[in-house]
């Protein structure tokens, strides 16, 4: 076959690899906004104690019942211009954030996949899926955590706990090597070596918010980082590892920092800066999202840096 006849062949194979891989990116995107849309539907109902099942989707003002193409993800709050509109009452800015950060999450999550799915060994596919779609949860679970913290400065249990034992099971799953698993490379106790590592991350960074906890009451005599935070920072680690989770507090705290340096200098914050409350939870789970996407790479560059 002539040179220009398989520079043909090859560009067509191309194109039709890109096609799948954004056709499957803007799938996976709609599945976010669907999926985000539903995340604020229980947003709005845990807090209060409400069902997310009944009754149908209302408005929290005046009552009234949503037609159905008032519940269109994104499409529906800019066609109603973020506004009820039997009674005008404002819906709010977090269903837009939510329904938009769920899906930009899972279209990266699914552009990174559908880029090196056509490189993996059968024997590789099928486990790099589960992990993915694991990811996606993990996201999913951030974003709600971080609204609610922000809304509510609540963490709660019903996320933090299940979250942290989905990433347990997560990091246990033996790690491809090649066309075989780690399982057949390692021996059979590959999952119980990975069990006890991850329960030693999961210690550790829960244990190094317990820490700040303690030496800020025993300096100030009050409480200053709940419970909550640290079960959060557990589930991290038991998503990315300890380094991971290391990562996603030092991009938290700086966050936190910005925000509250912000804050001060508009002179939000009427209480004393040293007493005045701030969603710690909301900033982890930021960094948590910025470490599961780019992590390795920030972690490699900081090695760098430090001439590791």
């Amino acid at each position: 076959m002539r040179g220009d006849a398989w520079l043909c062949v090859i560009d067509t194979v191309y194109s039709h690899f890109l096609m799948i891989r954004v056709l499957g990116t803007v799938f996976a995107a709609l599945m976010g906004l669907a999926f985000g849309s539903f995340l604020n539907v229980c947003l709005t109902r845990w807090p209060a104690g409400e069902s997310i099942v009944k009754p149908r989707s209302h408005c929290r003002n005046c009552g009234r019942t949503l037609a159905w193409w008032e519940n269109v993800p994104l499409v529906s709050w800019m066609a109603l211009r973020g506004r009820c509109r039997t009674c005008g009452a404002w819906i709010g800015w977090r269903y837009v954030v939510v329904e938009l950060a769920v899906a930009t999450t899972w279209a990266l999550i699914a552009w990174r996949f559908l880029d090196s799915a056509p490189s993996l060994p059968s024997t590789a596919l099928s486990f790099e899926i589960t992990r993915i779609i694991g990811r996606a949860i993990f996201c999913w679970l951030l974003i709600a955590l971080a609204a609610l913290d922000a809304e509510n400065l609540w963490l709660p249990d019903r996320l933090t706990w299940p979250g942290m034992a989905l990433g347990f099971a997560y990091s246990v799953v033996p790690m491809p090597f090649g066309n075989t698993f780690a399982l057949a490379r390692v021996g059979h106790n590959i999952h119980v070596q990975a069990a006890i590592a991850s329960l030693i991350n999961i210690v550790l960074a829960a244990g190094l918010i317990l820490l700040i906890r303690w030496i800020y009451k025993l300096i100030r005599h009050r409480e200053g980082l709940g419970l909550g935070d640290a079960k959060l920072m557990a589930m991290l680690a038991a998503w990315l590892g300890l380094t991971g989770g290391l990562l996603s507090f030092a991009i938290g705290v700086v966050l936190g920092s910005l925000a509250a340096i912000v804050l001060l200098l508009r002179g939000k914050m009427h209480e004393s800066w040293a007493t005045a409350k701030l969603p710690l939870g909301t900033f982890l789970c930021i960094g948590g999202i910025v470490s599961s996407l780019w992590g390795q790479p920030i972690i490699a560059a900081y090695l760098r840096w430090a001439g590791f």
